[in-house]
This record gives C-alpha cells, sequence and structure tokens, in this order.
C-alpha cells in the first residue's frame, strides 16, 4: 500500500499511537484464546448442544474472515481511523452482550457480532502503521511491534483467562475488551492520524454477502452430519454453500474491481504457498480446541492452572515465530516450512498417545513441540503469499493471506471439531451406564462439560461410571483428531519441499528494509 512520501522521522506521538494499536492487536488475539478456557463453565451454565458449542468457539472466526476485505475496503473509503474507532466501540458494547449471554443463541450471536467488529481491527492498525511511519528502519521497527502484540496475546490470554475464570464467572472473559477498548476510544483520536484512500474500490456489499454466506452453510451441514448423521437438510445446506460459493468466484471475474483478485491463484507459487498456510492453521487450530477441555475436565485443574500449563507452548511459538527467520534467513524457505510442519506433525503423534489418567507431561511436550515447529512456517508461507504476487497486487495478495489464515483457523475447528464431537457422542452413547436419566444422558452426550455437570447430579456409582465414560470417549476424540492433523502435517511438509523449493532465501537485512509488505503480512 502507497503511503504518505518521505521518510520522516516518527515522533513520541506515533509511537504512543503504536502502543495503542498493539494494544488493540493483542486484544484481538486474546478473545481467540480466552474461550478455550472457558469452555467447560459455558457448557455447565448455558448448556449448549455440541454443535452450538463449536458455532460459539468459531462463529467468530467464520465472520472475521468474510469481513476482512469487505472491511478493508470501507476503511479506504470512509478513513481507517473512523473504521477504527466505531470497530472498537462496537467491539466494547458486543463485548458485554456475550458476556452476559443467558443462552447458546444469544452467544453465537455476540460472537458473530464481535467477529465483525473484530475485522475492522487488523487491516486498519496495519495501514495506520504504514501511514505513521514512513521511515524504513522505525517501519521495520514498529511492525515487528504488531507481529509482536499478535503473538503475545497468545501467551498472555491464556494466563489472565485463568485469573479471571478463577474468581468471576465465565462472561468476565469477554469484560477484558472493556479496559482496552476504552483507551483506544480516548487515545486514539489524539495519537492515530486519519488515513483514506483516494483511489478506494467501490464497497460490494452483495460480494461479501455471498461469501458470508458461502462459509456459513458449508460449516453449518457439516457440523450439523457430526451430530446427527447425514441427512436431507445438511446435505442441501452443503449444496447451496458450494453453489454460492461458485457464483461468487465468477462475480468477482466480471467485476473491474473484485472483493478479492481471483487472477492471483493462477500464480502457482502463490497457490503453493497459500495451501500450506492454510492447512497449516487448520491443524494448529483445530488441535488446540482440545487442550483446555482435556486439562480442566479430564485432569481436573483450574482455569489457572490450565492456563498456566498452555504458556510453555505459547512461549515457544513467539520465541520461534521471532527468532527462526533471523537463524534460518539464508536457509532456503523451503525447507524451513517443510522442517517445521515435520515437527509439528511428530507432535501431533505424540499428542494422539495422551490417555485420561496420565498424559499431562506428554501433552505440554506435544503442545511446545508443535508451537516450536509451527512459528516459522506461518510468517514465512505469508511473506511467500505476498511476495509472489506481482507488486501492484501486494495489497490483494496481503488480503487473501490474512482471509486464508482466519478461515483455515476456523474450518479447523469446524472439522476437527466435529469429527472429535462424533467419536465423544458415539463413545458415550456405546458405553452409557444403565439407569441414568434421560435428561442427564442427553447433557452427557453433548459435551464433556455436560457430562460432568450431569454426573455431579447423579448418586454413587452412577455419575462415576458416566464421568469415566465421557473422559475415555473424549481422549479417544482427541487422539483420533491428533492423528489425523497429524497425517496432514506430514502430508503438508512433503508438498512443502516441492512445490516451494524454487524460492529463495532472503536475508534479513533485505527483508526489513526492502519487503516492509511481505514482513507486516506475517
Amino acid at each position: 500500500m502507497t503511503t504518505t512520501p518521505g521518510t520522516r522521522r516518527a515522533g513520541r506521538r506515533e509511537w504512543v499511537g503504536l502502543a495503542v494499536l498493539a494494544l488493540a492487536c493483542l486484544l484481538y488475539v486474546m478473545d481467540l484464546t480466552v474461550l478455550q478456557l472457558a469452555i467447560p463453565q459455558v457448557s455447565e451454565a448455558l448448556r449448549p448442544t455440541s454443535t452450538q458449542l463449536l458455532w460459539i468457539i468459531d462463529v467468530y472466526g467464520f465472520m472475521v474472515a468474510g469481513a476482512l476485505v469487505t472491511m478493508g475496503t470501507l476503511g479506504d473509503r470512509i478513513g481507517r481511523r473512523r473504521l477504527l474507532l466505531v470497530g472498537a466501540a462496537a467491539f466494547g458494547l458486543v463485548s458485554i452482550l456475550a458476556a452476559f449471554s443467558t443462552t447458546p443463541e444469544m452467544l453465537i450471536a455476540s460472537r458473530a457480532f464481535l467477529g465483525i467488529a473484530g475485522a475492522t481491527i487488523a487491516p486498519s492498525t496495519l495501514s495506520l502503521i504504514f501511514h505513521m511511519f514512513t521511515d524504513p528502519k522505525q517501519r521495520s521497527a514498529a511492525v515487528g511491534v504488531w507481529i509482536g502484540a499478535f503473538s503475545a496475546g497468545s501467551a498472555v490470554g491464556p494466563v489472565l483467562g485463568g485469573v479471571m475464570l478463577e474468581h468471576f464467572w465465565w462472561g468476565s472473559v469477554f469484560l477484558l475488551a472493556l479496559p482496552v477498548m476504552g483507551a483506544l476510544l480516548v487515545l486514539g483520536p489524539k495519537v492515530l492520524p486519519e488515513y483514506r484512500d483516494p483511489d478506494a474500490g467501490r464497497l460490494d456489499v452483495r460480494s461479501a454477502a455471498m461469501s458470508v454466506v458461502a462459509l456459513l452453510a458449508v460449516v453449518y451441514g457439516v457440523k450439523q452430519i457430526a451430530q446427527d448423521g447425514i441427512g436431507g437438510v445438511p446435505l442441501l445446506a452443503i449444496a447451496v454453500g458450494l453453489l454460492v460459493g461458485v457464483l461468487w468466484v465468477r462475480r468477482q471475474r466480471r467485476l473491474p474491481e473484485p472483493m478479492i483478485d481471483v487472477r492471483l491463484f493462477r500464480i502457482r507459487a502463490f497457490d503453493a504457498a497459500l495451501l500450506v498456510n492454510f492447512l497449516s492453521i487448520f491443524v494448529m487450530v483445530g488441535y488446540f480446541l482440545y487442550i483446555a477441555q482435556y486439562l480442566q475436565l479430564v485432569m481436573t485443574m483450574s482455569p489457572l492452572e490450565a492456563g498456566l500449563w498452555s504458556l510453555p507452548s505459547a512461549v515457544a511459538f513467539v520465541v520461534s515465530s521471532q527468532l527462526a527467520p533471523r537463524f534460518l534467513a539464508r536457509v532456503r524457505p523451503a525447507r524451513t516450512v517443510a522442517g517445521g510442519l515435520a515437527a509439528s506433525a511428530a507432535g501431533m503423534l505424540l499428542l494422539s498417545t495422551v490417555e485420561v489418567d496420565r498424559g499431562l507431561s506428554a501433552l505440554i511436550a506435544a503442545s511446545v513441540v508443535i508451537a516450536f515447529g509451527m512459528g516459522p512456517v506461518f510468517g514465512l508461507t505469508t511473506e511467500m503469499v505476498v511476495g509472489s504476487a506481482p507488486a501492484e497486487k501486494a495489497g490483494a495478495a496481503s488480503g487473501v493471506s490474512e482471509t486464508a489464515a482466519e478461515l483455515g483457523g476456523a474450518l479447523g475447528i469446524a472439522v476437527l471439531g466435529s469429527i472429535g464431537v462424533a467419536v465423544y457422542r458415539s463413545g458415550v452413547s456405546a458405553g452409557l451406564p444403565t439407569g441414568v436419566p434421560d435428561e442427564a444422558a442427553q447433557a452427557a452426550r453433548d459435551t464433556l462439560g455436560g457430562a460432568v455437570g450431569a454426573a455431579a447430579r447423579l448418586p454413587g456409582p452412577a455419575g462415576t461410571e458416566l464421568l469415566a465414560e465421557a473422559r475415555t470417549a473424549f481422549v479417544d476424540g482427541l487422539q483420533l483428531t491428533s492423528a489425523i492433523a497429524a497425517g496432514i502435517a506430514a502430508v503438508l511438509a512433503v508438498v512443502a519441499a516441492v512445490a516451494l523449493r524454487s524460492v529463495e532465501a532472503t536475508a534479513p537485512e533485505e527483508t526489513e528494509a526492502d519487503e516492509p509488505e511481505a514482513v507486516c503480512a506475517a
């Protein structure tokens, strides 16, 4: 993206503005991680079905993915600062709605609106950073802070969320947004410049709506099949979603100003890097869905203990994502990516050995190996996605990369989560003790959190046996999904080694000075 010409050095106002933007980015990621810890309490308080629970978790990511490009275009037209402030205010208000949700449907709707508001943050903050920091060295440092804020959010989220859940109800994790968004609304107008693109493209509302409908229809069908088996309604939903997706692609090809330039997909290096990035996030987020539940509902840890045990993998991811590119700058990216994916596959295979009565050490070791392997993969593949596109299409390529990242994470939760749900429901139904009331049996079949609550209300041996069967079924789902994720990561490592072998290594100085857009997209 072209910003104000010249290399004026940024002053105190710009650095304070960067701190405000970094806080917003940190919160954006925290909102994804803290909910994982709250799943047991949400299950007990709202008693969602297994499908509703998956929607609560991943509708945020789907709405972000569907709205990212639209929000980028809207920000160019009305002003990035204005859009960021409006989005921050909406994020804060909807966070209150989410915190005090009384039904699963209310929480799903709140999370959907949070996703739309959250989609204003990433593109707006990055564009403003490029506008505020025109000096190459300062811009490189500012982008590093921006990337670090996203990484830090994954580390801080579980711990801070654990502290809140230790002392307050599950909805308190959403209220963490309020002070940060309040600071953004107060300081933003004072320290952030306004920026509009004089050549901004037309906002295509129809394309935006079609993309969201296509995504949600397919995911709805997949989740319903996981819960109730193959049926006419879920198959129809999948068919409608695929049809709308095809029509969306045709529309993008015909529009003079498409939502996403589909011609980018004719570039082989672009396609290969995007596929690797998409599936890497798919398996990473998909397996992470089970960790917090295992620690709390199987290992019976408190939310704070579970958050602290999540910290090693978060630190490993931060360290590897920040340091690996520096140490491996002259190694071919294909080797680095393939090596990281191979290591992650080994970690996921180790995770598939976790059992009900023992497995904490294996789980923590596996999580650290996976995070350490995936850290450099995300950054390098994102750089390759942007770098493989023509210079004039770098902005569009960055938008595609961000959208694919959000979509990959949401689909990972949807697909791998649905597989785990199917295994869990089958296991609980097969091993359900005799004499369990219908209401308790239904709660146990829906979620592990529901099984824990139902078992606590049953007398003596019946409750103990029900809980044991539910935990065994949950771990069976964890083992199978981890094995599937390991297989995908292993195949992906081979694909990366072959498909990305033509990409040359880039020295650190060149990355920082000459390709700021590639770095920022990471």
